[in-house]
């Protein structure tokens, strides 16, 4: 039985896969979904057994973005009130950004606003040929704040402002040329391709090596480039003695295959 409200959580060998789950509501995002999401991947991230994780969306669309009834009743709210209720979507957000296992994000039908910004704050994207892609906020007056952070950080500044400042619709092959997403399938084939990937990439690398990579690299892209190559050489120095390191040249010197 599934214990959450918001969206569907099933474990297949060493996948997570989570669901969003407000079909009705072109699974919008609202508190109650945030506070979920956080709940569930602070879980996932104690939980040995799952080495990835899909994240995906139920019915037509993968996701519409904010729930805009719910964003109308956050008008009455204080300023106090509205910027905790902003940190907890950061909150959320920023744990997707810095999560140590790699999560891979299956768009369908339409990812829009916070949606879009929810698909491509994972490691890897991919999408349906059909699928669109919109950073619309400014076309309600809102402004596409928390998501416009990490976009800019993906695919520049030049890019990401473009499709802030227009919110216009782009379609999947534009995503990838903007470099949103990592690949464009047939919709009724992406499933079983982003499993494939997912399986793929669990065989074939180390988690700890994945995770000491995503780390390195979110932490030393803004530093000057000498700092950053100092971070970069102690993260080289403490690789070389961990067991995953161990293991991986041993097999691969004793032309062993190499279990992870």
């Amino acid at each position: 039985m599934n214990e959450y409200q918001t969206i569907i959580y099933n474990k297949i060998e060493q996948l997570g896969i989570i669901q969003l789950n407000r079909p009705d509501k072109r699974n919008a995002l609202n508190d109650h979904m945030v506070k979920e999401l956080t709940q569930l991947l602070l879980q996932i991230k104690e939980d040995a057994e799952v080495k990835a994780i899909i994240l995906k969306g139920n019915g037509k669309v993968f996701c519409a973005g904010a729930d805009l009834q719910y964003i109308q009743q956050l008008q009455k709210n204080t300023y106090e009130e509205n910027l905790a209720d902003s940190n907890q979507l950061k909150e959320l957000f920023y744990l997707i950004y810095t999560f140590p296992k790699i999560i891979i994000s299956q768009i369908h039908g339409a990812a829009i606003a916070g949606g879009c910004g929810l698909a491509t704050l994972c490691d890897f994207a991919f999408a349906s040929d059909s699928t669109k892609f919109s950073y619309s906020e400014v076309k309600i007056g809102f402004i596409p704040a928390i998501v416009s952070i990490f976009l800019t950080r993906k695919i520049g500044e030049g890019k990401a402002l473009q499709l802030l400042l227009s919110g216009q619709i782009i379609k999947a092959k534009q995503a990838l040329d903007y470099g949103l997403i990592n690949g464009i399938t047939e919709e009724e084939l992406l499933e079983e391709e982003v499993l494939s990937f997912a399986k793929k990439l669990i065989k074939e690398t180390s988690v700890e090596a994945k995770a000491n990579t995503k780390n390195l690299v979110h932490s030393t892209w803004h530093l000057p480039i000498d700092e950053a190559l100092d971070k970069a050489v102690e993260a080289n120095a403490k690789a070389r003695s961990s067991e995953d390191c161990k293991k991986g040249i041993a097999s691969f010197l004793n032309k062993e295959k190499i279990e992870w």
